[in-house]
């Protein structure tokens, strides 16, 4: 390993220290453990170690070299060239926490005009800097209800149609928290009408949680559940997929107290999981309640236009014990693809990418439904998922698809364990209606075997 520093530098640092030897400083570390005898093979040279990686990288599949119609929350999706290229400038890919505002304005501008963008894409008031990925968004969201209400309601309400991972670090999150719990009805049966959750509001309740589009792809309008959670007191979040609402009507329209989503669909690469960003907007009345950090614009001494951290007692990091959350982060970098990707796109644009995916999903689901064997179930609109009834089990199905090239739907079995032979396919306007074709044809194979 490359060390810069010299026998004489290791020296001087060791004595200011007070120990006479590098050794000396692991001796609470039990002596059997501490230098273990590692089993490494030769060292390489770069050359070496650059060709062994590629081989190695040589052996993935990724959503580039296949027909991909996987998604349940991870989306294939074009991301234009300029975003990387912006975003890899110097300025913005080493920047760091932007405490200092005289010498972070490009940062906090960049962060500023993303909260400006999300807040007018879910028709809300207030938008913080980002959070990690959806799911801890949604976390936060139960997080600030439960500080919102003082403790005093201790009930989450969660679709079944709520994206699984989404429910599991909801509870992660507030399960225990003064008696707090998340209830989940109709797992067994998650296609269910959502007006169901409505059975469960009460005046313990702080917070129902639903999606919009929901895990299976379908839209509902959520008016009427607002108003009846807002006549029982509670608050409703409402997961979005951020593309869809280029087409679809924003959830400040219809109620949403706070708006939560999964950002990875607004420029950002599959990458193996991440890093994506968490998404987090709300109504202004919520304001200091909200976790994470805010970015406010404001007028120098001069009169010139600044930014600056704003509402910042909130923060953990000022007062800690205080702290709605113990977020004191966000994903700035992912904040700036999202941010320069909608910059890109502008309202036409990201309208024609939501058409896209919204039409070629809908030739998709007549064509496979059109297949022996094969079923599409669709009680109610659909944007660009949608679920599909299969001859044989998912898992089976797709390892066939694989074979051809494809990159088949998600199991739903492995949610919701009375969902066999279900299978969540996803469309993008990254599939062409000749991958769409193939991906029919290759059925059809299936149910002739």
């Amino acid at each position: 390993m490359f060390t810069p520093h010299t026998e004489k530098e290791r020296a001087e640092m060791l004595k200011t220290i007070g120990v006479d030897k590098i050794e000396d400083l692991f001796t609470d570390v039990p002596e059997k453990v501490r230098f273990p005898k590692l089993d490494l093979p030769e060292a390489l040279s770069e050359m070496e170690a650059l060709q062994q990686v590629r081989e190695l990288a040589s052996a993935n599949e990724s959503a580039q070299d296949l027909a991909c119609f996987l998604g349940a929350g991870a989306y294939h999706h074009y991301t234009p060239a300029a975003v990387d290229n912006l975003l890899r400038r110097g300025e913005f890919y080493t920047a760091y926490t932007p405490y200092q505002p005289e010498v972070s304005q490009g940062t906090l501008q960049a962060i500023f005009e993303f909260q400006s963008l999300i807040a007018g894409l879910t028709g809300m008031e207030v938008t913080n800097a980002s959070h990690y990925d959806g799911a801890t968004a949604v976390a936060e969201a139960g997080i600030m209800a439960f500080h919102h209400f003082r403790g005093k309601r201790t009930k989450f309400i969660a679709s079944p149609a709520l994206n699984p991972q989404y429910r599991d670090v909801l509870c992660t999150y507030v399960c225990g928290m003064g008696g707090a719990q998340v209830i989940t009805p109709n797992l067994e049966s998650p296609l269910s009408d959502p007006a169901d959750l409505l059975s469960l509001v009460d005046d313990q309740t702080a917070l129902v949680v639903v999606q919009y589009p929901d895990f299976f792809g379908r839209i509902f309008d959520y008016s009427a559940i607002a108003e009846k959670v807002h006549e029982a007191g509670a608050l409703l979040a409402v997961a979005v997929n951020p593309l869809s609402l280029g087409l679809l009507k924003p959830p400040g329209e219809f109620g949403a107290d706070i708006v939560i989503g999964e950002g990875q669909s607004l420029g950002l690469p599959l990458s193996y999981g991440g890093p994506y960003l968490g998404l987090f907007s709300t109504r202004k009345e919520l304001v200091r309640k909200v976790a994470g950090r805010l970015v406010g614009e404001t007028e120098d001494k001069n009169g010139n236009r600044g930014y600056v951290l704003t509402l910042t007692a909130r923060e953990q990091h000022i007062r800690r014990e205080k702290a709605t959350s113990n977020i004191c982060t966000n994903q700035g970098l992912m904040a700036l693809a999202a941010a320069i990707y909608l910059s890109l796109l502008g309202k036409n644009g990201l309208r024609k990418v939501a058409e896209l995916c919204y039409h070629k999903a809908h030739y998709a689901a007549k064509k496979i439904n059109q297949i022996k064997g094969f079923k599409v179930l669709v009680d109610s609109p659909f944007f660009n998922e949608f679920i599909v009834e299969t001859p044989i089990p998912v898992d089976e199905l797709n390892l066939y698809l694989l074979d051809q090239g494809i990159l088949g739907g998600y199991d739903l079995k492995k949610a919701y364990p009375n969902m066999k032979n279900a299978m969540l396919v996803a469309v993008t306007e990254m599939n062409s209606r000749g991958e769409i074709d193939l991906l029919c044809d290759v059925l059809r194979e299936v149910s002739h075997a």
